[in-house]
């Protein structure tokens, strides 16, 4: 395990390098996000798959097509919206925020996601190599957690996309799978990471443990790292008070009912 992570690590440095690379030709530093996406997808398939599975092992096949399905749902979204669109409201923040800098410091930044995934393909590696190789229902039950991030996911981007295209439209999209979570996309990217836990966990063999670092790591930079805090700041910058408003009433993460406005 200690070979295969040092292998994905030095993989990814190289994925990310060429991340930084590019966004700096294009002007653009969403594409960061597209090679993070696609480079973690081929590490947890990789991390499955290491060393070459055996005709019988199901669960290390099934371990690397939940990462390479997750990596193409999303990364094919990013890449669809970062080549059509402005910069992320994240990354224009960081240039304004950075100035004549951020090309350095961003540097730092778009590396230190290299050894993110590292630590987060851990998870997928104890998940595939747990137990016999034969599937059976927990495996089942890590697929179906996948499914159904992937469709909410996907459903709150619908959403998204079709409120944004409106000629009418409010300040705030607080309509379906917006109007109980700020950040539903958000909750279902990290709910998909359950599924090795799912798979997996065992309280009572220590290494198992290792399946909740890319839930738990995924939940730390979604929740309190570059999602969350630095799309609100966009959001209370540009909408005020109506957002305001709309943190007062609607859970940040975990979906659940909205609270009724004031009167």
């Amino acid at each position: 395990m200690a070979l295969a992570a040092a292998v994905v690590l030095g993989g990814m440095l190289a994925v990310m390098l060429a991340a930084w690379a590019l966004q700096r030709t294009l002007s653009n530093s969403g594409w960061v996000d597209v090679f993070w996406t696609f480079g973690t997808g081929a590490a947890c398939a990789a991390m499955a798959l290491w060393p070459a599975p055996a005709e019988s092992a199901g669960r290390q096949w099934l371990a690397a097509a939940l990462g390479i399905v997750w990596s193409l749902r999303l990364g094919l979204y990013i890449a669809a919206r970062v080549a059509r669109s402005a910069e992320d409201a994240r990354y224009a923040h960081l240039k304004r925020t950075w100035g004549a800098d951020y090309q350095r410091r961003l540097f730092g930044f778009v590396l230190a996601q290299a050894p993110a995934t590292a630590l987060m393909t851990l998870s997928v590696f104890v998940a595939a190599h747990a137990g016999a190789g034969e599937l059976g229902a927990r495996d089942a039950l890590g697929a179906l957690i996948l499914a159904i991030a992937i469709a909410g996911e996907g459903l709150a981007d619908e959403q998204m996309r079709r409120f944004k295209a409106r000629d009418e439209r409010g300040p705030i999209m607080e309509e379906g799978l917006w109007g109980w979570s700020r950040h539903p996309n958000y909750f279902f990217e990290w709910l998909g990471w359950l599924a090795y836990p799912a798979m997996a966990f065992d309280p009572g063999q220590p290494i198992t443990w290792l399946t909740w670092i890319a839930p738990l790591l995924m939940y730390v930079i979604l929740r309190h790292g570059t999602g969350v805090p630095a799309l609100e700041g966009s959001m209370l910058r540009t909408r005020g008070d109506a957002f305001r408003d709309y943190q007062a009433r609607v859970s940040v993460f975990f979906p659940r009912p909205p609270r009724r406005r004031a009167t």
